[in-house]
């Protein structure tokens, strides 16, 4: 049986990744406008996203704007290659090809 990867398994995180594999690649989105798309605390979402760092699965550099702080995060080609690998561990799970026996 194939297994999950745990790390992107949990709810909130699996839908961080789900997010920023809607990017382009190489491309960041803010952290505000993240946390707005996701509807999650400031503190709830930095946990994740350092799981996430953690497990090389995101990109995340701080920045300025003029002089205002920014923090932009991206799904780093591990995270995008461990996220296709997830959905089709779950596609396998849903709709296992039957083996053939002879």
């Amino acid at each position: 049986m194939t297994e999950l990867d745990p790390v992107i398994h949990a709810q909130a995180r699996l839908r961080v990744i789900a997010s920023l594999s809607a990017l382009n690649v190489g491309d960041k989105i803010a952290f505000p406008r993240l946390q707005e798309l996701l509807a999650m605390t400031a503190g709830n979402l930095s946990v994740h996203l350092r799981k996430l760092e953690d497990a090389g699965y995101v990109e995340i550099s701080k920045t300025h704007r003029g002089r205002t702080p920014a923090t932009l995060v991206g799904l780093s080609r591990r995270g995008r290659l461990a996220f296709e690998e997830y959905t089709e561990a779950i596609r396998a799970l849903l709709d296992p090809t039957p083996s053939k026996e002879q």
